[in-house]
C-alpha cells in the first residue's frame, strides 16, 4: 500500500480539482485542510506516508524534518522551485521532488487589487457603508502618480503594463536591471534609494534570496513619502516587518498592502489584523481556480509518473 498525504489545502479545493480517482487502488489519499507548526506535529502526521505533496511553502520541509521521515519517497510541489525544502536532505535519502507548470501570472492581478483598494480606500469605505455612512475617507487616483517596482521580471513586466495604462510614471530598480530592460517595459531605471524617494507606490516583485531578505528595512521606509504606499505580494521577509509596523503605526508611510508575511498564517494577535492603514490577504498571489488544476492536475501526473518508475518534472 502506498499512502500520500497532500497537506495545507486551507480551502479544500485538491479533491476537486484534479481526478485522483485515477490512482491504483493500492494508493491511499489522505488530504488535511489545517495547518500545523510545531514539526514534533507535522512529524507525527506525516511519519506513515510514502508521498507528500506540499502547497508552495506553506509548511517547511527541511532536513530536520526529512530525517525524522523514514517511509518518505517522493515529494511533489506546485511550481518548478521551492525554497522551503532542502533539496540537498532530499537528494541525500534519494528523495525525488517534483514539481509542476508555474500557473498563469496572476500574483500581478493580485497587486493591483491591492494598490487600487488602498488608493480608493475600499476597506474604509466598505465599512462606512455598511454601517450606515457615506463617504468616509480621502480617496486618490492612480493616473498621473509614480510607482516605484522593486523587480521588472515577468510579474514587475506585467505590473508595469498596467501601469502605463493608468498614465503613472514608472521607476524601476533591481540589482542586475539594465537601462535597456526598463526602457523596454515601459520603465526608468532609477537606483533603490531614488525610487523610494519618488514613488507614491512602492511595489515588490523580487525573488526572496541572501540579498533580498531584509531589502527593506527602517533606513528604506524611511525615505519613503509620508502619502506613500508598500505593496507586497512577493514574500514577506523581503521587507522588515517591525520596522513596517513601526513606520505604519507612527503614519511614516500612508499605508500597505500584504499578501505575504514572515510568518504564514498569520498570527491571531499580529498587528496586521488590526491596523486600519493596511490592506491584508492570505497569500492568495498565483492561488486561483485556474492554477489549482494546473497544479494539482500536474502533481498527479507526477504521483503517476513515479509509481511507474519514471518521475516527471524533477527538480534540480
Amino acid at each position: 500500500m502506498t499512502k500520500i498525504a497532500l497537506i495545507d489545502d486551507y480551502a479544500d479545493v485538491a479533491r476537486g480539482c484534479a481526478e485522483w480517482s485515477r490512482l491504483p487502488a493500492n494508493v491511499t489519499l489522505d488530504i488535511f485542510n489545517d495547518h500545523l507548526v510545531d514539526e514534533d506535529d507535522i512529524a507525527a502526521r506525516l511519519e506513515p506516508y510514502d508521498v507528500v505533496v506540499v502547497i508552495r511553502e506553506r509548511t517547511p520541509i527541511p532536513r530536520s524534518l526529512i530525517d525524522r521521515l523514514p517511509n518518505l519517497k517522493l515529494l511533489v510541489t506546485p511550481g518548478m522551485r521551492n525554497y522551503a525544502i532542502d533539496m540537498q536532505a532530499c537528494t541525500e535519502r534519494g528523495i525525488p521532488v517534483c514539481g509542476t507548470s508555474p500557473g498563469r501570472a496572476a500574483t500581478a492581478e493580485l497587486t493591483w487589487l491591492l494598490i487600487l483598494a488602498l488608493s480608493k480606500q475600499l476597506i474604509a469605505e466598505q465599512r462606512g457603508v455598511n454601517e450606515g455612512h457615506w463617504g468616509v475617507s480621502r480617496v486618490i487616483g492612480v493616473g498621473g502618480r509614480t510607482i516605484g517596482l522593486i523587480g521588472l521580471g515577468k510579474l514587475g513586466a506585467r505590473v508595469a503594463e498596467v501601469a502605463r495604462a493608468f498614465e503613472m510614471n514608472v521607476l524601476a530598480w533591481s540589482p542586475n536591471m539594465t537601462d535597456e530592460h526598463a526602457a523596454a517595459c515601459g520603465a526608468r531605471r532609477v537606483e533603490l534609494d531614488e525610487l523610494l524617494k519618488q514613488s507614491q507606490f512602492v511595489s515588490i516583485h523580487v525573488i526572496l534570496g541572501d540579498r533580498s531578505r531584509g531589502l527593506i528595512g527602517a533606513r528604506e521606509l524611511a525615505l519613503m513619502q509620508p502619502d506613500s504606499f508598500l505593496i507586497n505580494t512577493s514574500r514577506g521577509p523581503i521587507v522588515d516587518e517591525s520596522a513596517l509596523i513601526d513606520a505604519l503605526q507612527a503614519r511614516r508611510i500612508r499605508g500597505a498592502g500584504l499578501d505575504v508575511f514572515d510568518v504564514e498564517p498569520l498570527p491571531q494577535d499580529h498587528p496586521f489584523r488590526t491596523m486600519d492603514n493596511v490592506v491584508t490577504t492570505p497569500h492568495l498571489g498565483g492561488f486561483t481556480e485556474d492554477n489549482y488544476k494546473v497544479w494539482f492536475g500536474e502533481a498527479l501526473e507526477d504521483i503517476e509518473a513515479w509509481l511507474q518508475g519514471k518521475p516527471l518534472r524533477v527538480l534540480a
